[in-house]
């Protein structure tokens, strides 16, 4: 199948001299780990790796969107190569055409719950996306019949109430990334695990998996922070921790504006609580002979890095690759184990389950104000309206509960005489 390889890019200028070509390497800064799709029989797929070059050396997009346009992209390959098709089959019959055919594909493995609906509808705009750039470049004939254009109108609010709409292009081909109706969405359309769960699944990584995947579970239950996070945090982060004021917790500085910088979503910067346990165990990770071993066959720019793989690489440097196979196997040790939450669980979840509890415990000890802007400096949330996604939640479950308790005693006769009254 198609696979994604990593290349070191160096900018280079082609000339001719004396009729001979030549490469001459010219003053820009370099790419590391640009992301290039190789087909099943080692041969590139030149199209996609000039978009994924041409994104890379733009200075309106980061390396972290090529990556991901590219991963989205190289499951369009391994779907072409699975269909014995070529990205250029666009016969006139339109049910046909490779792009309608992948999208029928996508929309199949959402309806059977193999794929969430975000990825669906982030995976068909990638394609259409490459598709556009060749057309703007004349890779492709612009008479193929590729999709319908079509113009939608959105309306947006302002601030003061007032409405106005703005008009985009789009195709026929994409896909909505439409929400379950009546459940309250919290980050990424994920949902928090119980407490119980929570422990069990800890239980079971201390067990199964690796001492860096374990301590990586723990930060995510016990600090809410992304894996993209976690994964670039370095030892001197744990090193700088400060004191949370009145409080058992320390602090960690991350973001673009802390000493050393660590990777934020939005690049926001701020301070997330972590245990003092918690962070005393790291401390005592960040100094073990597991670590320095690994620490010493890192690249330099890597080796402050907390969390290394066993080869000494970042675990960041290919896109969570490997902590996808960790939590693969962490979910088949699950299943042999009849731990039925390990089913569906992934590790944003932990985020969604430490934001939830985070609140949950605020509400009961603070006035509401205070306690959606304590969760939304943990969180390290851009918009309040994320935080307050979680008090929402958290009531329309109380309500759910008491509603589902009441039901059952009334119709189902599990009170002696309230049914018969």
């Amino acid at each position: 199948m198609a696979s994604l390889e990593h290349i070191f890019y160096r900018p280079q200028n082609a000339r001719i001299n004396e009729d001979v070509l030549d490469w001459e390497y010219i003053n820009r800064k370099p790419i590391s780990r640009l992301p290039q799709i190789v087909w099943d029989d080692n041969t590139t797929w030149a199209e996609a790796n000039i978009w994924s070059l041409e994104q890379a050396t733009s200075s309106k997009k980061d390396l972290k969107t090529v990556h991901s346009n590219m991963s989205h992209l190289l499951a369009y390959a391994k779907w072409l190569e699975s269909e014995s098709i070529t990205w250029w089959h666009f016969p006139e019959r339109e049910s046909e055409r490779c792009l309608v055919r992948f999208r029928g594909a996508l929309v199949s493995a959402r309806n059977n719950g193999d794929l969430a609906p975000s990825t669906a509808s982030q995976r068909m705009a990638a394609v259409i996306r490459f598709y556009k750039w060749m057309h703007s470049r004349r890779l492709i004939s612009p008479e193929w019949p590729m999709w319908e254009q079509r113009v939608v109108g959105i309306k947006l609010t302002n601030a003061f109430g007032l409405e106005h709409t703005m008009r985009v292009a789009s195709t026929d081909l994409a896909i909505a990334n439409r929400k379950v109706a009546g459940a309250i969405q919290l980050e990424d359309g994920l949902l928090p695990v119980s407490v119980s769960a929570m422990k069990e699944i800890i239980a079971l990584a201390d067990r199964e998996s690796s001492e860096e995947l374990a301590l990586m579970l723990r930060l995510g239950f016990f600090t809410g922070m992304r894996l993209g996070t976690i994964t670039d945090l370095k030892v001197k982060t744990l090193e700088n921790a400060t004191h949370y004021p009145n409080a058992g917790w320390k602090r960690l500085a991350i973001g673009p504006g802390a000493r050393p910088p660590v990777a934020t979503k939005f690049s926001v910067s701020g301070a997330v609580p972590i245990p003092a346990e918690l962070l005393e165990s790291l401390i005592n990770y960040s100094m073990s002979t597991r670590r320095l071993k690994r620490q010493a066959i890192a690249r330099k720019e890597d080796r402050d890095l907390l969390f290394l793989t066993r080869y000494g690489n970042a675990y960041n440097s290919d896109q969570s690759r490997a902590i996808n196979v960790e939590m693969s196997r962490l979910r088949q040790a699950g299943k042999r184990s009849g731990l039925k939450i390990m089913r569906g669980f992934h590790f944003h979840r932990t985020r969604a389950t430490f934001a939830t509890e985070l609140m949950r415990i605020s509400l009961k000890f603070m006035p509401v104000g205070d306690a959606i802007q304590f969760v939304r400096e943990a969180c390290l949330h851009k918009d309040e309206s994320t935080t307050l996604k979680y008090i929402k939640f958290i009531e329309s479950n109380k309500a759910m509960a008491d509603a589902a308790d009441a039901f059952t005693k009334l119709f189902m006769g599990l009170v002696p005489g309230e049914a018969n009254e």
